[in-house]
Order: structure tokens, then sequence, then C-alpha cells
């Protein structure tokens, strides 16, 4: 076990090392010149140049990558070039939107989601099933956007229930944070819902057809303990896989809904510093998300061997 752990653990620095190198030559080899673009159409070759040389871009890439490696292993994600403000404090005025938004919308997935899945392996053919499949494929083919949209026509233009976008932190109270929350959660967990109620059923119906299962049922055991003590816990390594891999890619695929919602996001910040060239911003939130993702990908690895002890040897 101790073993596992560690090669998990040495595989990830390995992935983030490669991270960070892709991160740093990608921004770095695209077109365009941040110094241009700060220093403004009218500025002359020799502005540009001294705003080059004092945000070190002259320097050879190793040494600009080292500088930056180090930088970040000390805490300090650089300046923004535009705001002229540090890059962890503009994020830290982000994180709560998109924050919330994330764990709110990964609530309901996985709760709506597994529940769905079971409920449909348990009445597989029947009614239930028909209309999972149906509701499967309608949050896969539409798009995030056009389902915001939708929904803000009806239930904020026509109806007034709720408000039309925006944010309102959770220090101004729970009820009103909440309110501006739910449409956004709807629009981006849909999808979500989808895949984790078709991965649960399949999972589910696998494990149904086992025989241990059959003498559950030839012993009188209720359905409940039937599909929640016996098969949603022998299901669950499939199960915790696709919960861990969306609320990776739900942490990164947040800008759409906060775009259309105007969420002031981490989404909507690093669209905005694309657009500006601002370097340490991109490279910071690039980072920090892929971090995260792995982060995730190794808590799923190392929580299987509490489902499954057969992972332990």
């Amino acid at each position: 076990m101790a073993g596992y752990i560690l090669r998990r653990l040495v595989s990830t620095i390995a992935v983030m090392v490669m991270v960070g190198i892709f991160v740093f030559l990608l921004l770095r080899l695209a077109p365009g010149d941040p110094a241009a673009m700060i220093a403004g159409r009218s500025a002359t070759e020799e502005m540009i140049a001294g705003i080059r040389e004092q945000l070190g871009l002259n320097d050879p890439m190793p040494v600009q990558f080292m500088h930056w490696v180090g930088d970040m292993l000390a805490g300090d994600f650089g300046t923004s070039i535009l705001a002229g403000r540090p890059v962890l404090e503009l994020l830290s005025q982000r994180l709560e939107p998109t924050l919330s938004l994330a764990i709110l919308t990964m609530i309901l997935a996985v709760t709506i989601g597994v529940s769905f899945g079971v409920l449909a392996a348990w009445r597989a053919g029947g009614f239930v099933d028909r209309i999972l499949t149906g509701f499967s494929a309608l949050g896969y083919s539409v798009p995030v956007f056009v389902i915001g949209f939708f929904l803000i026509y009806f239930f904020a233009v026509r109806t007034h229930w709720l408000p039309v976008q925006g944010y309102v932190p959770m220090s101004n109270g729970i009820a009103l944070w909440f309110m501006h929350l739910i449409l956004p959660t709807v629009t981006l967990g849909l999808g979500f819902i989808a895949f984790i109620a078709r991965v649960t059923r399949a999972s589910m119906l696998e494990v149904l057809s086992e025989d241990y299962m059959r003498t559950a049922v030839a012993k009188g055991a209720s359905s409940y303990a039937m599909l929640f003590h016996h098969a949603l816990k022998n299901a669950g390594v499939p199960i915790l896989t696709v919960v861990g891999i969306s609320f990776a890619y739900l942490i990164g695929g947040v800008v759409i809904t906060e775009t259309v919602f105007n969420l002031p996001g981490i989404g909507r910040l690093v669209v905005d510093a694309i657009n500006n060239r601002d370097y340490p911003i991109i490279q910071s939130v690039l980072i920090l998300t892929s971090g995260l993702y792995v982060l995730i990908n190794l808590t799923v690895d190392l929580t299987y061997m509490l489902i499954d002890p057969r992972i332990r040897y």
C-alpha cells in the first residue's frame, strides 16, 4: 500500500513538471508581444524594448523558466501585466464565485445523477429507464449556453422568479447567494447529471447480474439494502472515477456559464487575460487548474483502496 501511494506521488510530480514546461512554452511561442500591448499603439521601439527588459522577456527561455518556477515555489505567482497587482490577489477576489458554482453543481450532479442511475438500473427497460435515456441524450447534445439562455428567459424574464445574472457574496446573505446561483448551477449541472447517471446505471446493471446479488434477493434482502448496501458499494469504483473526472472538468469548464450569467469568477478573469496577453495570470491559472486536476485524480486513485481492498495488494 505504501509503495502504491509513493508511485502515485512520484507520477503526480512528474506530470506537474511536464505541465509547467508545456504551459510556459505554449505562451512564449504564441504570436503577439505583451510588451507592445502594454505600451500601446503609439509607443516607440525604445519604449517597447524597455518594457521587455523590465518584464524579463529578453532573457533566454531557460532563465525565464527557472525564475518563474522559483517564484512559484516561493509563493509568488507574479504581478498582472495590465492591472499591476499581484496575481494571487486577483485570483482570491474571483475564487468565491467559481468555487461556489463548482461545488453546488457537483452536489446537484452527484445527488441526482447517482439516484437516477440506481433507479434506472433497478427498473431497467421500464418507464424511468426510458426517461433517463432521453434525458441523457438531451444533456449531452444541448450546449450549455443554449440551456442557460432558455432558463434565463423562462425563470427570470417571463416569470421573474430568479435573478437574471450577477453574483451576491455569501457574506451578504445565504438566501441571496443561493438564489443567484440556482440558474447557473442547473445550467452547468444538467450535462454532468446525465453523464453520472448513465455511468451509474451501466455499473449497477453489471453488479445486479452477479450471483451474490441473486443470493441476497433469495435471502430476502430489502430493495434498499440490495441497491445501496450491496450493489452501489460494489459498483462504486467506476462511479467514483466519473465523479472525479467530472469535478476536474467542471473546475476548468465554468467559463461559458460565468459569461452567460455575468459571474465575476476565475473564468472571466482568464478570458480577459488571454485577450490582453497577460502572461502571469494565464500561467498561474493554468498551473493551479492543472494542479487541482492532478490532485483530484490522485485523491480518486487513493480512495479506490477504501472501496476495493484488492487494490491495496
